[in-house]
């Protein structure tokens, strides 16, 4: 399968821009999905103010606050894995995609800068420059994503996990999964990464909030 994917997709462009193609035309596919978590993450971090005050309220009752909390989300129109669920539902299509720049086929025998897309830096210690210029593209991209997701969680004033700056060093993994994967799969990861920076930048100005999220249930009873 991979090897007729990767046979039919190195004749429609060079091997290098027809993975950059294929992962924007993925992403493309699932912008519906994108434009859905985004909009749960919007209603989820509009009730925030609501979710202290409940955590204040039924801090020392664990159940009752469980309860109070699924009510609220209820009485908003959206759910606590409303920008989850669409998010996983996208892990399927990138598996194929990951299988498609890490397993042997044709569209690995093609080149970048002289570079075999097969090729791989960690171990081998070759071809410096080009994975050099890889790894500064996906921290420069792992950096944007890292401070916009810290503005995105100071806007929504949500309470921040005691891991909240581990989680902002997650995006940096790119660089060492580009360091021991073969460069195909880092071409890869610089795509969809930089297309995630750059959709959810837009996603957020675009999207509305779901027509109850944010309005209290006192208010809508008015």
């Amino acid at each position: 399968m991979f090897h007729a994917l990767g046979s039919a997709l190195a004749g429609i462009a060079t091997p290098a821009l027809a993975i950059v193609l294929l992962t924007a035309a993925v992403r493309l596919l699932l912008h519906p999905l994108s434009r859905a978590a985004v909009r749960g993450e919007k209603a989820r971090a509009a009730l925030a103010p609501e979710l202290r005050a409940l955590t204040d309220k039924y801090g020392e009752d664990r159940v009752k606050l469980q309860e109070k909390t699924l009510e609220l989300y209820r009485e908003n129109g959206t759910s606590l894995f409303a920008g989850c669920l669409p998010a996983l539902a996208q892990a399927p299509f990138f598996m194929v995609v990951y299988q498609l720049v890490t397993t042997p086929n044709p569209l690995l025998d093609g080149t970048l800068l002289g570079v075999p897309l097969g090729a791989h830096w960690f171990g081998a210690w070759t071809h410096t420059p080009v994975f050099a210029g890889l790894f500064a593209l996906l921290a420069v991209v792992a950096f944007a994503t890292s401070r916009r997701q810290a503005t995105v969680a100071r806007r929504g004033g949500a309470p921040q996990p005691p891991f909240a700056g581990l989680l902002r060093l997650l995006p940096f993994g790119t660089v060492l999964i580009a360091a021991v994967l073969p460069l195909a799969a880092g071409i890869y990861l610089a795509t969809t990464t930089s297309w995630t920076l750059l959709e959810r930048a837009f996603l957020y100005r675009a999207v509305q909030l779901p027509p109850r999220a944010g309005t209290s249930a006192r208010a809508r009873k008015r």
